[in-house]
């Protein structure tokens, strides 16, 4: 009869205490790997979130952390707004500024000038953005459509948005004139909404009334992973004709007043906000070269009213500020997980050693050495850790197999049985089966000090 014949036959006499040990053994295995998955995710998450497809963030001056964490994952709450002028220096070519003023109908000093970082954006894009309105729990972003044709997302910034219904919203529509709605994928399955549907924003509380202009849903984005998945996105002249969203100002006079058409009822379209009343939270700024980033920033900075902001550069410090100390907090539950596993083990077969002293005897006297009573003993402790190592295993990523879908519709994240698996848990598993297999030193010693004539004879 081979040694690990004997352990299995040893376990199996203790069944009852074996299966408890192993079982513990088994949740601490599977919360480890519970622990290192949620860890992966997280940090899974804030990465594809770093790559935000735009090289700065141009804001109001005040907190940067703010600025980002406002733009980037809409958590916070808006500094303070800059003046649409501030967007005009930024757009790309030279032609952008004196075209986009007249189309606006606007009043300037000097139209024909040109923006003091169009040639740095040349071959890049500048894409104005408006908060502070919600639907729901969820922020409303006032923006343009090239949000959606220009801004790329993932882990290389190389992906498209894709509509999983409808389109992307238009400057202006014959249909809808300027109130169109884009949804992103979690937003409209919570709240229940689908192409063709309309929603009212509510202004700086979420659970506040709605205001009176309605905006027609005409795409629903496909998941993307990204904070954009929680937002709500408008057009941005829709914005500006909301209620108290302009500086109380209305002029009937404007010469330049665009005046559409629509349907059968000839409803007439408000005229589009002057330039000098329009404000901006934020400007999302991609350079034609991201060298040219950095030689923006500065002369940004310098600027009375506004600052630029590196998103990557605050999301990396925001990931070493909380998220890291969070992972080390993880790893340090798991080692604590470890230690109570392999003292459970432990406990286990030194209380069982007091049973079988008479059985390690009559191994002695049959001529077993004392090494290979203590052998029989550690291969116990191996097996056990062994067998609920591997079950806690299969069942820690078991368990994020089974929520996979409700990890991928509020992240993005695919989560398998194996693309979770870091490099942490390579060390962590192994070493705890390992510690667990050293816990059987102890009664392994005590069954090497077994009396063979004491026990023999009681």
């Amino acid at each position: 009869m081979n040694l690990l014949h004997i352990a299995w036959r040893n376990m199996q006499q203790r069944g009852l205490a074996t299966i408890l040990t192993m079982f513990s053994m088994t949740l601490g295995v599977s919360l480890v790997v519970l622990v290192l998955s949620l860890s992966w995710i997280i940090t899974e998450s804030f990465d594809r979130n770093s790559n935000v497809g735009y090289h700065m963030i141009v804001g109001a001056k005040g907190g940067s952390l703010q600025l980002a964490l406002n733009t980037v994952f809409y958590l916070s709450e808006p500094i303070e707004v800059i003046p649409y002028e501030e967007y005009l220096e930024l757009m790309p070519g030279a032609e952008a500024r004196p075209n986009e003023i007249k189309k606006i109908g606007g009043l300037v000093a000097d139209p024909e000038r040109k923006g003091l970082f169009c040639e740095y954006t040349n071959g890049g894009f500048a894409i104005p953005v408006c908060l502070g309105d919600y639907f729901g729990p969820f922020r409303v972003v006032g923006t343009t459509p090239a949000f959606f044709t220009s801004l790329r997302f993932g882990p290389a910034s190389d992906q498209e948005y894709q509509f999983q219904s409808g389109r992307n919203m238009l400057d202006y529509s014959e249909e809808n004139g300027y109130f169109e709605a884009v949804l992103g994928a979690q937003v409209a399955r919570q709240q229940g909404k689908k192409v063709g549907d309309k929603i009212k924003t509510t202004h700086g509380d979420p659970e506040g009334e709605g205001h009176g202009q309605e905006f027609t849903v005409v795409g629903i984005l496909a998941p993307t992973g990204t904070p954009n998945d929680r937002a709500a996105f408008i057009n941005l002249e829709g914005f500006y004709l909301i209620e108290d969203h302009a500086r109380a100002f209305e002029d009937k006079s404007n010469p330049d007043a665009e005046k559409e058409s629509v349907g059968r009822n000839e409803t007439v379209q408000p005229p589009r906000l002057p330039l000098e009343k329009r404000d901006l939270t934020a400007v999302l700024v991609k350079a034609g070269d991201p060298i040219f980033a950095v030689s923006m920033q500065r002369p940004i900075n310098k600027r009375l009213r506004v600052q630029a902001v590196s998103p990557v550069d605050e999301i990396t410090k925001m990931l070493g500020m909380f998220i890291t100390p969070v992972r080390a907090a993880f790893l340090a539950l798991t080692v604590v997980v470890c230690i109570v596993s392999a003292i459970s083990i432990l406990v286990s077969i030194y209380n069982s050693m007091n049973e079988r002293k008479r059985d390690i005897a009559v191994m002695r006297a049959l001529g077993a050495r004392r090494d290979v009573v203590v052998l029989v003993v550690l291969l116990e402790s191996l097996l056990i850790a062994i067998g609920g190592g591997v079950a806690g295993w299969f069942i820690g990523h078991g368990i994020g197999v089974a929520y996979s879908g409700t990890i991928q519709r509020n992240t993005g994240i695919t989560v398998g049985f194996f693309n979770t698996m870091t490099v942490y848990e390579f060390w962590l598993v192994p070493g705890l089966m390992l510690l667990a297999t050293l816990a059987g030193v102890i009664p392994a010693f005590v069954a090497y000090r077994t009396n063979v004539s004491q026990n023999l004879g009681s």
